[in-house]
């Protein structure tokens, strides 16, 4: 499923740099409803995107090893602000509002919006943008607009397929295609996908060891 895309697993060194990094005082730090309120630039920081309920704080839960550092709930759109967590005294990772949840109410998914956009095209110290795809779904048009948008910002992106334990086997073929699909019409995007799975620990040692080695 998806190997072709598949980042490498990381050496040993790695995936120590990238456990030390989540257990080192790593915490929430804040919630920014505009960029005024987000801390200082002085540090590397990436981000986590995704549609609704893709499994945003889940996994920044099973980064952590923590059961509740980030919130997470069944009921899509909760996050509407971009939620900061600070991860020792190195990086930043900031939780941004989903995306493509219908019952939210226009004027609150379009300040979303807004808030994201200004994020991912005017933070100085945003390094990556992670990009949550569900993968029992595979890229939706929405994630294709989405990535459009990140295309135009020039920030760098990496596609994170999430929700593996779920995904059957005769979805492994579609999600194939569709991730595929996805990267080659999109060259702004890496060329490599991380696969996770926050219920099994699938493919955390490489999201936290990508991250780690972000400077």
């Amino acid at each position: 499923m998806i190997e072709a895309y598949f980042a490498e697993q990381p050496g040993k060194e790695q995936a120590a740099a990238g456990r030390r990094l989540f257990e080192n005082r790593c915490g929430f730090l804040l919630s920014a409803p505009a960029l005024v309120h987000l801390p200082p630039p002085e540090r590397p920081e990436v981000c986590f995107a995704g549609r609704s309920n893709v499994g945003k704080s889940s996994l920044i839960n099973a980064l952590a090893g923590r059961r509740n550092l980030a919130r997470s709930s069944n009921t899509p759109g909760r996050t509407r602000e971009i939620n900061i967590f600070s991860l020792g005294d190195s990086h930043y990772l900031a939780d941004l509002p989903g995306y493509g949840y219908a019952k939210m109410s226009k004027n609150t998914a379009r300040r979303a919006a807004d808030l994201t956009q200004s994020y991912v095209s005017g933070r100085p110290s945003l390094r990556r943008v992670f990009l949550l795809i569900d993968g029992r779904r595979g890229p939706m048009p929405i994630d294709d607009g989405f990535m459009s948008m990140l295309d135009e910002s020039g920030v760098s992106y990496q596609l994170v397929v999430t929700k593996l334990d779920k995904v059957s086997k005769s979805g492994a073929e579609r999600l194939d295609a569709g991730i595929g699909t996805a990267i080659n019409h999109h060259p702004a995007a890496l060329p490599s996908v991380i696969g996770v799975s926050a219920a099994s620990g699938t493919g955390i040692p490489t999201l936290r060891a990508a991250i780690a080695g972000i400077a």
